[in-house]
């Protein structure tokens, strides 16, 4: 399938691992330009160049926390592509922990990246981008229902969620989309890294794959052919939607 993204320029936070890199991949190997981001200034340099160097790709170090991120992010691309046309925005997992253990600074700085700053570029992206443009949100299964251990996101992503959908409602009269992406248990390094903090990782891994219908995780490939699909002009009549990719973990609708 054409995702009719040829030449297009996307912006994707996080997008030197995981479901950025994902996603980048995707939208390059379909002909777009991508601005990747994340907090690691090397990890960038070498994406950059795994994408196909300046002329397809280029990268920003930041912190999406930073107040000047997104305004950089959108610069960068306007700058060395001459437009933007949508954004996948990510940020790293929160600090994990009982919502009654997690500190004040953990909430404002966990506030400050996973909600405010994904905001912050949210908005910077929706300024100037065409009329067909879209923005997508990483979420989590906390969107719907709280994960146990997972305070903070159980706390901030459900308002992310529901940002986005009001985002969708102001920005549909331009015909630009915004929609989330309700991601579940997915193979990533921040994946392996809670399993690890467990008692017997080998016995979570089994104890969370038995509770999902596939019966195993998903792929970070798995995410980003669906991403950048809802990211393209393929999906131009989906918009306000959280969008499962969660192997049919959730129970509810």
């Amino acid at each position: 399938m054409d995702l009719m993204v040829n030449d297009k320029v996307f912006l994707v936070t996080g997008g030197t691992k995981g479901l950025g890199l994902a996603t980048a991949r995707v939208l390059r190997e379909e002909g777009a330009r991508v601005v990747v981001s994340s907090r690691d200034a090397a990890a960038v340099a070498q994406t950059v160049t795994a994408l196909g160097g300046p002329e397809h790709a280029a990268g920003v170090a930041a912190d999406n926390a930073a107040a000047d991120t997104a305004d950089r992010l959108v610069e960068t691309a306007l700058r060395d592509f001459g437009r933007l046309d949508g954004a996948l925005i990510s940020v790293g997992g929160p600090p994990t922990g009982q919502v009654s253990d997690i500190t004040d600074q953990q909430w404002r700085d966990s506030f400050e990246s996973v909600f405010l700053g994904a905001l912050r570029i949210a908005r910077a992206t929706a300024a100037v981008l065409p009329e067909g443009g879209s923005i997508g949100f990483v979420l989590s299964l906390s969107v719907k229902s709280p994960w146990p251990g997972m305070g903070v996101s159980n706390g901030l992503r459900p308002g992310l969620a529901m940002a986005a959908k009001a985002l969708a409602d102001e920005l549909g009269p331009r015909g630009i989309r915004v929609n989330g992406f309700v991601v579940g248990s997915i193979a990533t390094d921040r994946l392996s890294r809670l399993e690890a903090a467990t008692d017997d990782p080998e016995r979570t891994r089994r104890t969370r794959t038995a509770h999902i219908p596939l019966r195993r995780y998903g792929t970070p490939e798995e995410f980003g052919r669906l991403a950048a699909v809802v990211l393209s002009p393929v999906a131009s009549y989906t918009t306000g939607s959280m969008i499962h990719v969660e192997g049919g973990a959730l129970r509810t609708l």
